[in-house]
This record gives structure tokens, C-alpha cells and sequence, in this order.
């Protein structure tokens, strides 16, 4: 488990979300233009791997690009109940009733009646197995007295705790356009809840509890030996979500994973990264200078046809957004052409000897995206340079012809001075 770390944030308590009801600003003004990023997207997916000690990205991938976060939003939820519970203000046996708006909330949900209570153990347990969607309001409303007052605490937490792209409209995460965040924010959120509320973490653990005699699995099939929390999401328009976290060798990681294609292709790259990430720690103890991104091919963008059952968490469906993400990114829509130069490059022109490799990849695909990346962000340093997914064995490299071996050697430090991996070749 995590030791106690001295809180970094004050608790502003239920007084906070009293004085929020001076915020009473319309919606749209208190959201940034999140719209036409989503619009400007490539993909749903993003992905973030962190330190949780140290806060240190170990990988990040559209690390901040905003995305919807489903059910992921009630760690928020549980953040601000674990404040309140740590303050004293309410008691693990208090009753947290239900009034007729939670009780309404669509699936996946608990399902007590209008006027029925629960304990605040109980709310806390079905949000994070079953994800109850009435629990968490009727928590939300407990705390804050409504909850578009506690959707504006939540807002001011993430705040105050740097998340600085994320804005909540409710305690559930169920489908609204101004319910916005990104992978590195999930990422800080879930290093607070476990930084701040050591105490109640294990709440993310469980597997399974009871219910008035039923028995509720959790929604998060990492758990187990390994993995020790936290949070699933689902969405039609957020894809497949998860934030995880789990301790190797006296270290712990956190990794975010949103929009994912199905729930066990999200659930492999989640994992594959949190082992990655372990493998990456355990080098640099032995003194290799390494990064999770030169250990592991970078992932796909996941945007082909997506399979999905109708729900996983009951979050609803957001088909009614329209929001509009557009296609492959230009190395995979070009995914027959062998080799992938910069626009204008008259590869007749390259009379340098020397090479430079940004990558070894599972797929072909990955290969011209990495190309890509580099040419849209290292182009000064590329200009000239040839680029080619050529095979070897198994894997693809994603290889730039056409240096001078002065040019190779200082395209290859730009890169490394961003974290991304780059070796010099040779001529032959």
C-alpha cells in the first residue's frame, strides 16, 4: 500500500460548495474551447504511464488531448468523499439517501428507490464495482446539496490539484458534452486520491461485495496480483477507459488508458504498459538510461471499425454528440506506400550515406506513424531525410535515410532530448 504523504491541498469542505453557488456563470463560459480540439482530434486514444511517486511522465501518448471520461470521473467523486469522511464531516454508517433525480440515473446502477437509503460504505463500494450511477449522485447531493453544486466543487478540486483540462458537469460521468478531461489528468487525479487518502484506497481493490444479497463484480478485470486499482470507463463517444495502478519492486506506477476499442484490447495496453513501465524503472535502477517508449512499440490509434457490447459500466450512450474525430493519421492512411518521404522531397536529391532509426515496431502501420510523427515534429531536422518501414524478422524499423553523419547525430539528439528513441547508423 501507499505511505501516508503529507497533503499538498487544504480541504475546503462543504463550505466550498456553498460559496460555489456565486459561480452561477451559464455553463459555456466556464469551459474552454474544448469543442473544436476534440473535433481536431486523430483518435480517441491516449494513454499516460507516471511515476507515482515522483510524478515523472515515463510515457505519454495524446497525453493532452481532451477526451470524455466516462465512468473514470468518480474518482473525483470519491476524492471528494474521502475529503469529506477524512474532515469528519460525514461518517463511513451515515445514510446517504436517494432522492427521485438519483434514483433515476440510467444503468449501471444500484437501483434503490426514491426515498430508500444507503450507507456511505455502501455508496462508496458500488462506485467503485459495480460503478453505480444512482450512488454517486446520491453522493454528490449529500455533499454538496445538489449535484450541480458538487459537479462545481469537483470542477475546483481538479483545479487545485493541477488538472487543468478537465472540467465535471456531473458525479457520474454519464453522457454530457461539458464532462471533459485528458490522460494526464486522470493521471494526477488518481496520484492525489492515493497521495491524499491513503486510508480509503483499498477501496479500489475490491473485487466484489454484497448488496442486500447480491453479489456485485467489479468492472475492473485487472485486479488482482499486480494491480491493486482503480477505475474503469465506457462510453459510445469515449471508447473503452481505465486508470490502474499497482507496486513492483518497492515502486508504484499509475497508467491511464482512454479510448480504447474494446474492453480487452484497452485492458492488454493497459497492462502491457504497467509492465513496460516496471521493465523501464527496474533498467534505469541498473543505470541504462531508457524510456517506456523505446521498450515497447507505440501503440496503434486504435481508430479502425470498433466493436463495443451495448454497455459495460451502463454510461449511456453519447451517439447524440456528433462529436467528429477525425481519420488516420496520414502514415496510416497511406498504408501501401513503402516508403514515406516529406512533401515536395525529391528523394533523387539524397546523396548522404548515413541513417537514423526512431523505432522498432510490431506492425507496418506503427512504423509510417512514428515517420510521420517525426516529420511533423522534427522536420527542420529531417528535412531531406528519407523515410522507410523496413522489415526485420518480425518487426518493422522505422528508419531515415540520407544524412551526413553531422546531421544524423544532431536529428538524433533533438529526439533524445524529447524522450524518444533514436540510434545513428552507420553507412554499411
Amino acid at each position: 500500500m501507499i505511505k501516508p504523504a503529507r497533503r499538498l491541498f487544504l480541504a475546503l469542505g462543504l463550505a466550498a460548495a456553498t460559496a460555489l453557488s456565486s459561480l452561477a456563470t451559464p455553463a459555456s463560459a466556464q469551459l474552454p474551447n474544448f469543442q473544436e480540439l476534440l473535433a481536431a482530434s486523430q483518435t480517441k486514444y491516449a494513454a499516460v504511464v507516471v511515476d507515482a511517486k515522483s510524478g515523472e511522465i515515463l510515457y505519454a501518448k495524446h497525453a493532452d488531448s481532451p477526451r470524455y471520461p466516462a465512468s473514470i470521473t468518480k474518482i473525483m467523486t470519491l476524492y471528494l468523499t474521502y475529503e469529506a469522511l477524512a474532515s469528519g464531516k460525514i461518517h463511513l454508517d451515515d445514510r446517504v439517501p436517494f432522492s427521485p433525480h438519483a434514483a433515476a440515473q440510467a444503468p449501471s446502477k444500484l437501483g434503490v428507490r426514491p426515498g430508500d437509503s444507503i450507507t456511505v460504505n455502501e455508496a462508496i463500494e458500488s462506485m467503485t464495482t459495480l460503478s453505480a450511477n444512482d450512488a454517486a449522485v446520491a453522493m454528490g447531493e449529500k455533499i454538496g446539496g445538489t449535484e450541480s453544486r458538487f459537479a462545481a466543487l469537483m470542477t475546483l478540486r481538479a483545479q487545485e490539484l493541477g488538472m487543468q483540462n478537465t472540467h465535471f458537469a456531473n458525479a457520474n460521468g454519464l453522457p454530457d458534452s461539458r464532462n471533459i478531461t485528458t490522460a494526464r489528468d486522470i493521471a494526477i487525479l488518481s496520484r492525489a486520491v492515493m497521495r491524499d487518502y491513503p486510508q480509503y484506497y483499498h477501496y479500489f481493490s475490491l473485487e466484489a461485495f454484497d448488496f442486500r444479497g447480491r453479489d456485485i463484480g467489479s468492472h475492473n478485470h485487472l485486479l488482482g496480483p499486480g494491480v491493486d486499482g482503480l477505475k474503469t470507463g465506457f462510453t459510445n463517444a469515449s471508447g473503452f477507459n481505465i486508470a490502474i495502478s499497482g507496486v513492483k519492486d518497492n515502486r508504484r506506477l499509475i497508467v491511464v488508458v482512454m479510448g480504447g476499442p474494446t474492453r480487452v484490447a484497452r485492458d492488454q495496453n493497459a497492462e502491457d504498459l504497467l509492465q513496460t513501465g516496471f521493465s523501464v524503472m527496474h533498467r534505469r535502477a541498473m543505470g541504462e538510461k531508457i524510456v517506456v517508449a523505446q521498450n515497447q512499440f507505440e501503440p496503434t490509434e486504435l481508430n479502425g471499425p470498433i466493436v463495443r457490447p451495448p454497455v459495460e459500466q451502463g454510461d449511456g450512450d453519447q451517439d447524440s454528440l456528433k462529436i467528429q474525430l477525425t481519420g488516420a493519421p496520414r502514415a496510416q492512411a497511406a498504408g501501401k506506400l513503402e516508403v514515406m518521404g516529406r512533401k515536395g522531397h525529391d528523394a533523387k536529391a539524397i546523396k548522404a550515406k548515413w541513417a537514423v532509426q526512431v523505432g522498432e515496431f510490431r506492425s507496418k502501420s506503427d512504423a509510417h506513424a512514428q515517420i510521420a510523427l517525426v516529420e511533423k515534429k522534427f522536420g527542420d531536422k529531417f528535412d531531406g531525410a528519407r523515410g522507410a518501414a523496413d522489415k526485420v524478422g518480425r518487426k518493422y524499423k522505422a528508419v531515415f535515410t540520407g544524412f551526413t553523419e553531422g546531421d544524423a547525430k544532431d536529428a538524433c539528439h533533438a529526439l533524445k532530448a524529447k524522450r524518444l528513441a533514436c540510434l545513428v547508423i552507420q553507412p554499411a
